[in-house]
């Protein structure tokens, strides 16, 4: 169907007048004519009487103008959300563990300012429990964190899963052996696990002999390369250590870490927030750490 018969139509069912819908539309009058005939045929209905001077809508008629002003209401939101894209600018900030920040995020923001490069975007680094509070705060449109944390109206979309681990350095082990580390060394423990790290001791039946708590995983994991001791971590975190063999994986813990975007829900249909949202699930799951 051609959308200039079906517009010419629209025109005609709210004119009643083949001549004034002709003018409107900056035709003549036999054009208009053509155009209905070439819809009903195509539709293989009649969607105008004529009775003396006046124009009706068969049913048919009547139909096609419901459908019709359905089409072009969806054509017309589609044109201002295509306009969006290039009109779109404004200030994004994105709060997320340095993890996330160092090894996806700066990736997603290269290809994010290629699409939208009118966009200002701040990032910030700090904890997942921290980012989750901006987002609710109002302090940050979007977080990417790596923990479960609900705070009333805040929307969480799981985007990754890892496993979560209990690490020590492989030199520390074979210096000494795996009771007398787990005995006598610290714990580093990232301060977003705080809350369930007694039920994951729980799981080792495991009593540690003292914990130490960092924001920072990367300063968690960087400790327990120099044997300062052991340490509670994703399986992402230490994914390349575990791999060359200066970690040692001590316990896998039967409970996952998610990864999840999250936002205020009052927020979810904002144009900034669709945008990146939509393009961090698209990616994720791609990026080679």
């Amino acid at each position: 169907m051609e959308l200039r018969n079906l517009r010419t139509f629209m025109v005609v069912s709210e004119q009643l007048n083949l001549s004034k819908a002709a003018e409107q539309l900056g035709y003549t009058q036999p054009t208009v004519t053509i155009q209905i005939k070439a819809l009903e045929e195509e539709l293989g209905h009649s969607l105008i009487s004529r009775s003396g001077n006046k124009t009706f809508l068969t049913p048919a008629g009547k139909l096609l103008k419901k459908h019709g002003e359905r089409i072009f209401t969806q054509l017309q939101e589609m044109k201002e959300d295509l306009n969006k894209l290039d009109k779109f600018q404004g200030n994004l900030v994105i709060a997320s563990p340095e993890f996330y920040c160092a090894h996806y995020l700066y990736l997603i923001m290269r290809d994010y300012v290629s699409r939208y490069p009118q966009v200002n975007i701040k990032l910030v680094s700090c904890n997942s429990v921290e980012a989750i509070k901006m987002v609710h705060d109002k302090k940050a449109d979007i977080g990417i964190v790596g923990i479960e944390y609900q705070l009333p109206g805040i929307e969480s979309v799981i985007i990754d899963k890892e496993a979560l681990l209990f690490v020590a350095s492989t030199e520390l082990l074979k210096k000494l052996g795996v009771s007398h580390v787990l005995e006598h060394s610290p714990i580093l423990i990232d301060k977003n696990l705080e809350a369930i790290s007694e039920k994951l001791f729980e799981e080792m039946n495991y009593s540690p002999p003292s914990l130490i708590e960092c924001s920072s995983e990367e300063t968690i994991k960087r400790s327990v390369l120099n044997q300062i001791g052991v340490c509670l971590l994703g399986s992402a975190t230490v994914e390349k250590e575990i791999k060359d063999g200066t970690l040692t994986v001590l316990h896998r813990f039967s409970r996952e870490l998610n990864t999840s975007i999250v936002y205020r829900k009052s927020r979810e249909k904002e144009w900034p927030i669709q945008t990146f949202s939509s393009l961090v699930k698209e990616t994720w799951n791609s990026i080679s750490r």
